[in-house]
């Protein structure tokens, strides 16, 4: 695979400051794997090869079937049924070398939890995580904007904290862990507080023609990409 997919600058991805940065930075993997290897890429061997092995989650079947390209989607499809008859099967094989039933059941288990895609974003995110610790290890200006992000979600929240833990010295564990929570917490407070909000809006006193909703109309939203990383509105 191209070494530069997974390449985005970490200071790109926090510049924003919208949002949870590691979810805009896994949206950006995202994209660029699936531009990838719905291209000219199929066709590499070594990715064929890949593909062929590890198949694809249901997730990203969707997002592939949606794009304009399904010969793409077929080509890599109709290799990868082809290995999975071998696999499971054992098409192609003398009979005395065939899996049992319950040989292929379990090859054909585990046929369903590998994805090619999925793993190359947790490749990209886990390299791009490591570059955002340096780069708060050795940048002053980086470190004032990583303080200054309005939130992290709570799986980001827990990947960063276990890189801080595993990688920056102790000059700066403590302070990144202490930006981390400072943050985390604060977006978890005003979230509870706007998701209570909205509870409370379907109490008949408050639901009337002036009826005040502030930030609670997509607060059910904003605590799905809070706890699972994911967005409900794009997914």
């Amino acid at each position: 695979m191209r070494s530069d997919l997974c390449s985005i600058p970490v200071e790109e991805v926090f510049a924003p400051r919208e949002g949870c940065p590691l979810c805009r930075m896994r949206a950006m993997l995202e994209e660029r794997v699936l531009t990838y290897i719905m291209g000219a890429a199929m066709m590499e061997p070594d990715v064929r090869i890949q593909t062929n092995r590890q198949g694809f989650c249901f997730d990203h079947l969707k997002k592939m079937l949606n794009r304009r390209n399904r010969l793409s989607v077929a080509l890599m499809l109709e290799s990868h049924l082809t290995e999975l008859d071998r696999r499971v099967f054992g098409q192609g094989k003398p009979f005395f070398l065939k899996p049992s039933a319950g040989a292929g059941g379990r090859s054909a288990e585990r046929a369903g939890e590998t994805c090619f895609v999925c793993e190359q974003i947790e490749t990209g995110m886990s390299q791009l995580v490591r570059n955002t610790m340096v780069l708060y290890e050795n940048d002053r200006a980086f470190r004032e904007l990583f303080a200054g992000q309005p939130q992290f979600c709570l799986p980001h929240y827990s990947l960063l904290a276990a890189a801080a833990e595993k990688q920056l010295s102790k000059k700066y564990r403590a302070r990144c862990l202490e930006d981390l929570t400072r943050v985390t917490r604060a977006a978890l407070e005003e979230l509870h507080g706007d998701v209570k909000h909205f509870c409370d809006m379907f109490d008949y006193r408050n639901n009337g023609p002036d009826a005040d909703w502030g930030n609670a109309r997509d607060a059910l939203e904003r605590a799905a990409r809070m706890l699972t990383a994911r967005d409900p509105e794009t997914e």
